[in-house]
């Protein structure tokens, strides 16, 4: 394991140079001058100038490159051009919230998507089957953006029961400021004792985790569906009915246990996937996570972050499959690294 593990990280190197040169070559052919947005409105020319010579921006585009994967090899991403801040503080102060969204999305997708999977299947052509698949179509194919306005009109609008954006009530967070610990808000106000702002964190999580986690929870109940009654069909179980063991621990146990591979690459692939599906939820929703970073970034044409980001968007995505492969190894003795 230890091998395969290593010649993975390996192909992650490959992976990383390949996109760096491409969004590097791209970020230098966009029509702009990156000298100028790092000086603001109205530089003089002779300023132009100096910061361009000062940024390495006046030699040739490979001199360039090799003095950015210099720096990135020492963990420098670069400093942004409109806040002059480095770039791998900025993603690593919106970071948390991100993270914080997809782990609470992810998990509202594995615990509806694969309790409805089972059941879909074990009733499989009827009523229930049918409204299950229907749910499940209707998951996957509504956009994010038209689900969150769908649900802020109805949940904030008519019925008043959640915040339409922000992480936190700015009354809240004045009154009972969260004490920061891991930038997990839900979290850091759980072992500070912090009730008003975890309940303000939690009513904020609601709809942006629902609206994030719609996609992931269809597919995973379709791909539940779909393996477990291929299971359903072996020898195994119709000789555990025979000898009484109850319908439950047949489904929830033995059936399910079999059939979680494909849903578990699912469920990695929809969290990996997430990174980038929260760019829409997150300014949708006013959430200051990494995604309203990267947008704002690529408005203002701050190819640092967009770069940064990037490069970091890669890695999450490699890494996230990795850690499915080998947990899928572990779940099932059958499968064979290599």
């Amino acid at each position: 394991m230890l091998r395969y593990v290593v010649r993975r990280l390996i192909w992650l190197v490959f992976v990383l140079l390949g996109l760096c040169v491409i969004t590097f070559t791209l970020s230098r052919v966009v029509p702009s001058d990156p000298a100028a947005s790092y000086l603001g409105p109205r530089p003089r020319p002779e300023q132009v100038e100096k910061v361009r010579v000062q940024l390495g921006l006046d030699k040739p585009l490979p001199i360039q490159f090799a003095y950015y994967m210099r720096d990135l090899v020492h963990g420098d991403l670069g400093e942004s051009l409109r806040t002059h801040r480095p770039v791998l503080r900025g993603i690593w102060d919106h970071l948390p919230a991100s993270l914080e969204l997809m782990i609470s999305a992810i998990t509202i997708a594995l615990v509806v998507g694969i309790p409805l999977g089972v059941i879909s299947a074990k009733k499989e052509n009827t009523p229930v089957d049918h409204l299950s698949r229907l749910f499940s179509v209707a998951n996957v194919s509504l956009p994010a953006f038209w689900l969150a306005m769908i649900l802020q009109i109805v949940f904030f609008r008519w019925l008043a029961l959640f915040p339409i954006g922000g992480r936190i009530d700015t009354v809240v967070s004045l009154v009972n400021p969260i004490k920061e610990i891991t930038g997990f808000y839900v979290f850091d106000a759980l072992v500070t004792a912090n009730w008003p702002a975890l309940k303000s964190a939690l009513a904020h999580l609601i709809l942006p985790s629902i609206t994030l986690a719609a996609y992931s929870m269809g597919l995973i109940a379709r791909m539940t569906r779909s393996t477990m009654l291929e299971v359903l069909r072996e020898d195994y179980i119709t000789t555990a009915k025979a000898i009484g063991v109850s319908e439950g621990e047949i489904l929830f146990v033995h059936a399910l246990r079999n059939a979680l591979g494909p849903t578990l690459t699912t469920a990695g692939l929809c969290f990996a996937f997430m990174l980038t599906g929260t760019f829409f939820v997150e300014l949708i929703f006013f959430w200051p996570g990494l995604g309203t970073y990267t947008v704002n970034a690529i408005f203002l044409n701050d190819y640092p972050i967009i770069m940064g980001v990037t490069i970091l968007l890669a890695i999450f995505y490699v890494v996230v499959n990795l850690v499915v492969d080998l947990l899928l190894a572990v779940a099932d003795p059958r499968i064979r690294l290599g």
